[in-house]
């Protein structure tokens, strides 16, 4: 309940009686508001009834005529019925009334006429006949603007006073409600501040604030209390001396205080905190939160701040402390970015100025900048490293190999393993021993104090890290020691990953290169030239031949290995050789592709098997193909490989439409598909592998774009033509390796080509050869004749004996070599063997094995292409006469 000594209660009922108060002035108010109101309307009115009937037509006749009240008087009183008025009359000049509504004609008024003879209306509140009135007096003109009369009329006040009052229960019942709208309120108020309050009298609420406001102020711990929507509700002295508040900023939120983030994330998130330790500007803060919800009050925290700063201020090496923590946690972000040596031992010397150091160096044992283990006790590096030197620095410059004396506080390092500290480079003789010349020189250019701190990995020393200091610094001491070996030794383990790498890379790049071709073979089908670049984050499995085919003809192969490191490369290696296996069985480019994918398919099984999860496949995409440089068509196959580029002789660049079979190692059981182009002489075809066009930087169709432009250029060679290609796409440092293939076809002189259709008939083998002996005299081959010959008769005769129609034989006189081809309808292949002595054939093959360079079988659509070839620099020597004649005579059997 409310009570009247409680501060609540007082507060309710002064309240009450101020609106009861300003009812009661509201009533009066308004009350005399509608009396005036009242009275102007009734001037008004009586205003407009006297012009209305001193404007009426006849008005200033009847005033002349000989009986003015029997003319007006009738008038006046039909007027004034509905006129809304209590009187109305027309008066004479001397203020006698010739007609009056009310009481009658006769009365004199006791208005004074002297104003309404001048022409000017009278408006007044006077007692007249009726009582108390507001009456309006309007003078009426004649032609000659004369006064001839007045017109008056009037309203009493008592009709006033009646329409008040029949305002005034309005007023009262408005006037009620308001009172009981307030009234309600107030109590619902003050029912409100009564909870609040705990029915406290005045001075209790006072006694208790200033007592609360005292401690508040006095403590010498910060207290916050924050609102639940983030905002600063309080603040005492303290708070705001520790966070440097200002004056207006209660109802800010706690974001805008220019807090530390992390301070400021804390104290908005309503979570409790025990003396957390937390930056504020320059001080350290023991902070604690506390919800106020659970204890009653509305959602918010209470905050508590206290200043640990002073835990340390004497020494002041806590924000030394936190410096070099900072610094070191800096250290471990910055060192160790890429695994490149060099790179990191500059990342190491760049983060060290000039937070720790003024001139910071790194030098590094020879064998750690290979990628080797270094050796122990060397004294001899090269400088990898500097920052913080200026051009006229008389410091050892970057590259500069260095071999430390004995007496210098480095060669103490590696001796000890231990950081060395030279506060004073003046005095120390040990380091001035070292190029004395060079040691005044940097003292004069300022630096005065040195740390040398080993850099040591897996207990092995890989380098040195210098830091210096200037004269204007204050000198190394023995407190710095212990951060510069733990900065050097974070360091040390970058540069030892680094080094790691290195070495594992050098490794697979060597592997890589001995497993990819030194040089492309000599032909004449094609005009080669070939680029290939390993990718900087590691070798990978790419690789790139030319391989010659028997009939002059030249296969190109480009593939890629899915995957990065010494397992690509060797995978490569694999699939190289085997390609290599494959060609030299001639077999065509979709049956080479099904072998290679077969051979993909088991290496995974074979892997799967010995890995834990079962999972390891390989990936591998090729693309082969085969130019005949006799019909100038080249078949392609590929196996999810990117399709060539062909540059026309007139330098138009298109890309044909190469059928494309799944990588290798998922074909499965599908077939490889080939397409055949006809090539005129002089076109370019372009092979390459997915690392030249593809980058995230550009989409696919852009590579493809900026190929299409740079293989534009007819008048190129095909080296100049690589070198094109790779200016314009490859980026700074490759994400994967490259391979580039440009070949420009050549077509062989139809003059250095012959053939012959053979018969089924052994007596056509002296005939044949005969035709091949005057072939070879007419392209001047005659020292080669005599084997060409036995070589011919041979293979034709094979032919004839156990092969079928149609039976062909070709020559091909390509540049230094002798081609011969019999092509015939069987798919049976011949077999070198060594015939017994009592047998009586067998030696054929035997003897063109000892004549021909080289010979084998090729399978075509339609049977098989028996072929040898000879060589024209290493020409066989002739066989003795006798033998010739004796070989002869059995072969014309």
């Amino acid at each position: 309940m409310l009570s009247v000594r409680s501060v609540v209660g007082q507060m309710f009922v002064l309240q009450v009686v101020v609106v009861v108060l300003l009812a009661i002035a509201a009533i009066v108010m308004l009350a005399l508001a509608a009396q005036r109101e009242s009275t102007r309307e009734a001037g008004n009115r009586s205003l407009a009834v006297a012009q209305g009937f001193a404007s009426s037509p006849g008005i200033v006749e009847a005033l002349k005529s000989p009986d003015p009240t029997a003319v007006l008087q009738p008038r006046v009183e039909e007027a004034g019925k509905g006129s809304g008025v209590d009187f109305l009359g027309v008066l004479n000049r001397d203020g006698i009334y010739y007609a009056l509504s009310a009481p009658g004609p006769g009365a004199h008024t006791t208005t004074n006429m002297a104003p309404l003879l001048a022409g000017r209306t009278v408006s007044e509140e006077a007692v007249g006949s009726l009582g108390p009135q507001v009456r309006v007096f309007i003078p009426v003109k004649g032609p000659d603007g004369s006064v001839a009369g007045v017109v008056g009329a009037g309203i009493t006040l008592k009709h006033v006073g009646d329409r008040v009052k029949q305002q005034l229960p309005a007023v009262l019942g408005a006037t009620a409600g308001a009172v009981a709208v307030t009234t309600g309120g107030a109590a619902v108020l003050s029912r409100r501040l009564l909870r609040q309050t705990r029915g406290l009298g005045p001075a209790e609420i006072t006694r208790m604030y200033e007592h609360h406001d005292a401690v508040l102020h006095s403590v010498r711990e910060g207290v916050l209390i924050i609102g639940g929507d983030g905002r600063l509700l309080l603040a005492n002295d303290e708070a705001r001396r520790l966070l440097d508040l200002p004056a207006d900023v209660e109802r800010r939120h706690v974001t805008n205080l220019g807090l530390e983030p992390r301070m400021a994330e804390l104290l908005i998130s309503e979570r409790e905190a025990t003396d957390e330790v937390h930056l504020a500007g320059d001080r350290l803060l023991a902070v604690n939160v506390r919800p106020t919800a659970p204890y009653g009050g509305p959602a918010g925290s209470a905050v508590t701040l206290r200043d640990t700063t002073e835990l340390r201020a004497l020494a002041g090496r806590a924000e030394a402390a936190r410096e070099r923590l900072k610094l070191l946690y800096d250290a471990g972000v910055q060192i160790g970015t890429t695994l490149d040596v060099m790179r990191t031992a500059q990342e190491l010397a760049e983060v060290a100025v000039p937070r720790f150091a003024d001139v910071v160096t790194v030098e590094l044992l020879e064998p750690v900048l290979r990628g080797d283990e270094p050796a122990e006790g060397s004294t001899e590096m090269r400088r990898a490293a500097a920052s913080g030197v200026g051009q006229d620095s008389p410091l050892y410059p970057v590259g500069e190999l260095i071999r430390f004396e004995p007496t210098t506080p480095m060669a103490s390092v590696v001796a000890s393993g231990r950081a060395v500290l030279e506060a004073d480079l003046r005095t120390a003789d040990g380091w001035q021993a070292q190029d004395p010349e060079r040691a005044r020189q940097v003292l004069d250019y300022g630096i005065c104090s040195l740390i040398s701190v080993p850099l040591r990995a897996r207990g092995v020393v890989l380098g040195l890290a210098d830091f210096w200091r200037a004269e204007a610094c204050e000198a190394f001491g023995e407190e710095d020691l212990s951060f510069a070996e733990e900065l050097a030794a974070r360091a040390a383990v970058a540069i030892d990953n680094a080094r790691r790498y290195t070495r594992e890379r050098t490794m697979a790049v060597a592997l890589q290169r001995s497993l990819l071709p030194r040089g492309l073979p000599e032909q004449s089908a094609l005009e080669v030239s070939h680029r290939y670049l390993p990718a900087q984050a590691g070798v990978g499995g790419d690789w790139f031949d030319v391989i010659p085919l028997p009939g002059s003809r030249v296969a190109l192969v480009v593939g890629d290995v899915v995957g990065h490191g010494v397992h690509a490369a060797a995978t490569m290696g694999r699939l190289r050789t085997a390609v290599h296996n494959f060609s030299a069985l001639d077999m065509a480019p979709d049956e080479l592709l099904a072998h290679l994918d077969e051979l993909v398919a088991r290496i995974d099984a074979d892997e799967a098997a010995d890995e834990e999860d079962g999972h390891a496949i390989t990936g591998a995409t090729c693309l082969y193909a085969i130019y005949d440089p006799v019909s100038g068509v080249c078949t392609i196959a590929r196996a999810g490989h990117l399709g060539p580029a062909l540059v026309h002789p007139d330098g138009t660049v298109t890309f044909p439409d190469i059928p494309v079979s799944p990588p290798l190692g998922l074909g499965g059981s599908l077939p490889f598909e080939t397409a055949a182009l006809q090539l005129p002489e002089g076109s370019r075809l372009a092979l390459y592998t997915d690392g030249l066009i593809e980058d995230r930087h550009r989409d696919l169709d852009t590579g493809l774009d900026l190929l299409r432009d740079a293989l534009s250029h007819p008048d190129r060679t095909p080296e100049q033509t690589c070198q094109a290609v790779f200016d314009a796409l490859l980026p700074e440092r490759p994400r994967d390796d490259v391979a580039l293939l440009i070949a420009r076809t050549r077509l062989l002189d139809p003059g250095q080509v012959a053939d012959w259709d053979v018969p089924s008939d052994p007596a056509a083998v002296p005939r044949v050869r005969a035709d091949v002996t005057v072939r070879l005299e007419t392209w001047g081959l005659d020292e080669v004749a005599f084997p060409a010959e036995l070589i011919v008769s041979e293979l034709v005769t094979n032919a004839i004996r156990y092969g079928a129609q149609p039976i062909r034989l070709r020559l091909l006189y390509d540049c230094d070599s002798l081609i011969c081809e019999v092509a015939d309808g069987s798919s049976t292949s011949p077999h070198l063997r060594r015939a017994a002595a009592t047998d009586e054939g067998g030696r054929g093959l035997f003897l063109i094995a000892q004549f021909a360079q080289s010979w084998g079988t090729r399978y075509t659509a339609r049977g098989k292409i028996i072929w040898a070839e000879q060589s024209l620099h290493h020409a066989a020597a002739e066989p003795g006469t006798d033998l010739a004649d004796v070989l002869l005579g059995q072969w014309d059997e």
